[in-house]
């Protein structure tokens, strides 16, 4: 346990994306089995333990430490398991060392009647560092800034393969990934799944620079709406049938009513999007309707009947057993129009080719889209093949630029990880001019600096007027106050704000601290957005 959580804390205290490669790397080079493959579940989520749950972890603590104190010991840390793991008593002469493989194992086969005893017991034998790292395993929330993806990419590193590789082998490979090491360290044939209908990498665009601009000619590209959903993958194989995210996770239990109508021998790329409840075939929801479908194990009778999903197809990649990945888009456009004609299935449409006869042209249709729900345009070369990653040169990606407004800081809370100790998540406001008050309209917790942020909590610490639990109200008055300048992506109504509004991907964008809060702006200027 020892060199497990001395890999996550040093993954939360390295920023650098390739020092962090570097450390797992080195990890699964020193570490036997089966101890670095649960390490690697550990960090994708792949991890199942189903009987020992974190609500227990604070009835043990407050057994020990009276609940006032803990809760402010909590409030100061801003992490559960940091928490528990520090004012846990220590029992200095009975401290040892467990492989992980063995902590994981006693977890997993004990019985929730006897979980609270072990985790007891393991917490007594245990110093603060692999206390921390058990409680993180428990909760599953590591926040050690990797992803699941970096985590494929550091084991391809390792073995020295292609990341598409490990991608596409992923779903079928089972804990603690014996096989998979054997193949990378060169002492095994390459592991083969028999997973029917597997996640295929999908292929990434990159932002359309002005000096690309000159590259987009009508007859070598072929350009699309950017539809503000999320990407997903549906793959079908007889009566195999699987969702997936960009990223490859598999979300087909949150849209059984997508998946239930595809019947067809095929891999769809695509957006998934959601329709209004009384639109016409084709309409399209906004993304605050889709994000009442998202992160969801499952989802209710209502929820399936007031927000329909669909997908609008991008791409085919698999058609009856070939792989299209070669074949120029072209081809693989006609054989998804083809394919998609022979569908009886509202769940299931094409993305139109949108004509053009230049670039002024594909200009004005970008500033003037059809749709709110269109967040800009793809351009993709006809001749390009289907490449897992983010190739260049062949897919562009042309967003509308993001709206501006200032807003004044009215809350702000405590981080998680390496920012526990400072105030980095801000709720913002803007003027409601009736009442000539704020009103919150978003949060963000980037787009800022690491100076920035010292400023900003600095700020937060001098100017708090009151406190709930983890979140201080920070002063926010005409004359005195913090105005952040907020960059955002969208607008959708919203029932759950006071203001109406909800953003889309907003972010802090700019200081302002030359400005004085009464020339933020209104609410009704938001208001205008919707129209």
């Amino acid at each position: 346990m020892k060199q497990f959580a001395a890999l996550l804390d040093r993954l939360i205290l390295t920023p650098s994306r390739n020092a962090k490669l570097q450390l797992m790397r080195d990890y699964f080079g020193r570490t036997p089995d089966p101890d670095r493959g649960l390490a690697v579940a550990a960090m994708t989520g792949d991890l199942d333990i189903r009987n020992v749950k974190p609500a227990m972890l604070r009835a043990l603590i407050e057994e020990r430490m009276d609940s006032v104190l803990f809760g402010y010991s909590y409030d100061y840390v801003g992490d559960m398991a940091e928490t528990i793991s520090l004012v846990w008593p220590s029992k200095r002469d009975n401290e040892i060392d467990l492989s992980l493989g063995e902590t994981v194992k006693s977890l997993q086969e004990v019985s929730r009647a006897g979980a609270p005893k072990l985790v007891e017991d393991l917490l007594n034998q245990l110093d603060t560092d692999a206390r921390w790292a058990l409680l993180k395993l428990i909760t599953g929330g590591l926040r050690i800034g990797v992803s699941a993806r970096l985590v494929k990419q550091a084991l391809a590193d390792f073995g020295n393969r292609p990341v598409n590789e490990i991608e596409e082998l992923w779903h079928g490979l089972e804990v603690p990934y014996l096989s998979l090491f054997a193949w990378l360290e060169g002492k095994g044939e390459k592991p083969i799944s028999d997973l029917r209908a597997p996640f295929r990498p999908v292929m990434l665009a990159h932002a359309l620079e002005e000096n690309d601009h000159t590259k987009i000619q009508p007859g070598d590209f072929a350009a699309e709406w950017k539809w503000d959903g999320i990407r997903v993958q549906a793959a079908c194989d007889g009566e195999e049938r699987r969702l997936y995210s960009r990223t490859g996770d598999d979300i087909s239990n949150a849209f059984p009513d997508v998946l239930d109508t595809l019947h067809f021998d095929a891999t769809i790329d695509g957006e998934l999007l959601v329709r209004p409840v009384d639109g016409a075939p084709g309409d399209v929801g906004s993304f605050g309707d889709l994000q009442q479908r998202l992160n969801r194990k499952t989802v209710s009778k209502k929820m399936l009947s007031t927000h329909p999903a669909f997908i609008r197809a991008y791409d085919v990649l698999a058609l009856e057993g070939e792989d299209l990945r070669a074949l120029p888009f072209s081809e693989r456009r006609k054989r998804l129009e083809g394919m998609i004609d022979k569908q009886d299935n509202e769940r299931i449409d094409i993305s139109s080719i949108i004509a053009f006869a230049d670039f002024g042209e594909l200009a004005n249709l970008r500033e003037n889209p059809p749709h709110p729900v269109i967040e800009g345009l793809m351009l993709k070369r006809w001749d390009g093949p289907y490449l897992p990653g983010r190739p260049k040169g062949y897919w562009f990606k042309w967003k509308k630029d993001p709206y501006i407004i200032d807003a004044v800081l009215m809350y702000a809370q405590r981080g998680h990880g390496k920012r526990s100790s400072f105030y980095s998540d801000y709720t913002f406001g803007v003027w409601k001019e009736d009442v000539g008050e704020l009103v919150p309209v978003g949060k963000a917790y980037f787009g800022f600096t690491d100076e920035e942020l010292k400023q900003i909590d600095k700020y937060v610490r001098d100017n708090t007027v009151d406190r709930f639990g983890p979140v201080r109200a920070v002063r926010a008055e005409e004359d005195h106050g913090l105005v952040l300048e907020v960059a955002f992506e969208g607008l959708n109504r919203s029932t759950r704000h006071k203001s109406g509004v909800a953003m889309r991907f907003p972010r802090i964008s700019r200081l302002r601290w030359d400005k004085p809060p009464r020339e933020a702006d209104k609410l009704s200027t938001l208001e205008t957005l919707l129209s």
